[in-house]
């Protein structure tokens, strides 16, 4: 595009958000949602599985509210909450509501207007490219096969579709990644734009603040035009972001997204912060997990960033971990001093920084086996409200919410970010430079002609920075 636009350009906010992502089921039980009644829900902490429910409710978000704003949290990003056969709920039945286990529709109500009430928003988790095998217009097809008016919602190759195929079986229509519980969308039919459309406006109109989109570029580049027409048209300050975890520059010339998930700033920062601790049983080719030195790192981040325009970079999702991959502790092997590091290189960057729920607390999910190629149910713990905690981490994110905001230099990223011997890590911002050691024996000499505003150890007097620390001066 030539010339950028209120409908082109990415939402102002998103360059001063701290997120927090939440994973409902497994973030806090409020007791108040009385669809939980006299059911089996596992016991809260039970060992995370893939089926089981542990009865996170949104409620139960509204109560840890103020757990969220003390670290500097002002939006939250909720993975799917509509109503669901699965405990992630990315197998949707019925989009225009919210799961009963979660509270409902009327629990979303309070937590929207909660959120708003402290100045703070909400970003909701858009399945627009499957559906769950039960929801209705599939079920309809299911059960009357192709004399159903819905057959052509979806992807049909074969009479009778089996949604539940038999071992080697095919189950006769499109799904994600050929699994049968999860049939795609045809969106070349006008109804099931229709549909999808609705659905976004709707949520929007009752007054989330943004969608974040699941697996987008699976679903054809047409219908995220309308779709970015349609959230611009109910509330032109709302964020688009999509799940892409590579080059995006596809998806962010203006038309489609505001931002992306940006995976890569994240797995660079585990991978160079670990140094030779670095936990590799996860193999992702799309969060590859390979130890790095100061010189790859900054060319990774250089590469990135020059994908973009700046307003794009101030719009992205800058993420450590998620429900996706394994948690960052797991893969710094339990090194908290090496996730306090890793948060800060996140924090300074342009874009919004996104806490995974319960990092705070220490929690170390990912995977048990020698090589995995997924996370496993395991990074969706539930959170040890009543428990102790591994660590906590919850003032460390507050003091880096508090630098983001008190610097405004910090959030424009640094000019320029340059290798300090094997293990050090200087970052030229506007009027600051900030100084990183990611080494666990070594220590770095301190430049003693600028002053030290910020130490992470609290001595801003020291001359030399120790292991596994950081420090921001003033320059001039």
């Amino acid at each position: 595009m030539g010339r950028f636009t209120p409908f082109s350009d990415p939402p102002a906010w998103v360059a001063e958000a701290v997120i927090y992502q939440i994973f409902p089921d497994r973030f806090r039980r409020s007791g108040r949602v009385q669809a939980q009644s006299h059911l089996a829900l596992e016991p809260w902490g039970s060992a995370p599985t893939e089926n089981g429910f542990q009865g996170g409710d949104l409620y139960g978000v509204v109560d840890g509210l103020d757990h969220l704003q003390e670290m500097g949290i002002n939006c939250l990003y909720l993975t799917p909450i509509f109503s669901s056969a699965a405990n992630h709920r990315y197998h949707a039945f019925d989009y225009f509501q919210v799961d009963p286990l979660l509270g409902g529709n009327a629990a979303l109500d309070a937590l929207i207007a909660a959120v708003h009430a402290r100045g703070m928003r909400i970003v909701l988790d858009g399945v627009f490219n499957h559906c769950g095998r039960g929801f209705w217009a599939f079920h309809h097809l299911a059960e009357n096969g192709s004399a159903s008016p819905y057959r052509d919602w979806f992807h049909v190759h074969s009479w009778p579709v089996r949604p539940y195929p038999a071992e080697g079986e095919d189950c006769g229509y499109d799904a994600w990644w050929a699994l049968p519980d999860l049939p795609k969308f045809n969106h070349a039919n006008a109804a099931v734009r229709e549909y999808l459309l609705a659905v976004a406006r709707h949520w929007l109109e009752r007054g989330i603040d943004g969608w974040r989109l699941d697996v987008p570029a699976e679903v054809p580049a047409d219908f995220w035009l309308a779709f970015r027409q349609v959230v611009r048209d109910v509330n032109p300050d709302a964020w688009i972001v999509g799940e892409v975890w590579g080059d995006a520059r596809a998806w962010l010339g203006g038309d489609y997204f505001d931002g992306v998930m940006n995976y890569r700033l994240g797995w660079s920062s585990l991978c160079w912060v670990a140094g030779t601790a670095l936990r590799q049983t996860y193999r992702n080719k799309e969060y590859p997990l390979n130890p790095l030195n100061t010189a790859e790192l900054i060319d990774i981040w250089a590469t990135t960033a020059g994908w973009y325009r700046p307003a794009v970079n101030r719009a992205q999702m800058n993420l450590l971990d998620s429900h996706d991959v394994p948690r960052a502790l797991h893969t710094l092997s339990g090194n908290t001093s090496a996730l306090k590091l890793a948060l800060l290189l996140l924090f300074l960057q342009p874009g919004a920084p996104c806490v995974y729920y319960g990092t705070e607390a220490g929690l170390a999910g990912g995977p048990s086996g020698k090589r995995a190629t997924g996370p496993g149910p395991a990074c969706r713990e539930a959170f040890p409200w009543d428990e102790p905690w591994t660590a906590n981490l919850s003032p460390w994110i507050s003091e880096l919410s508090n630098l983001r905001r008190g610097y405004a230099a910090l959030r424009d990223g640094a000019k320029q970010w340059t290798a300090i011997g094997d293990d050090g890590l200087l970052g030229s911002f506007a009027d600051l430079q900030v100084l990183i050691n990611r080494s666990v024996e070594t220590s770095l000499p301190i430049d003693q002609t600028k002053q030290v505003i910020w130490s992470s150890t609290g001595d801003t007097d020291a001359k030399d920075l120790t292991p596994q620390a950081a420090c921001l001066q003033r320059l001039g």
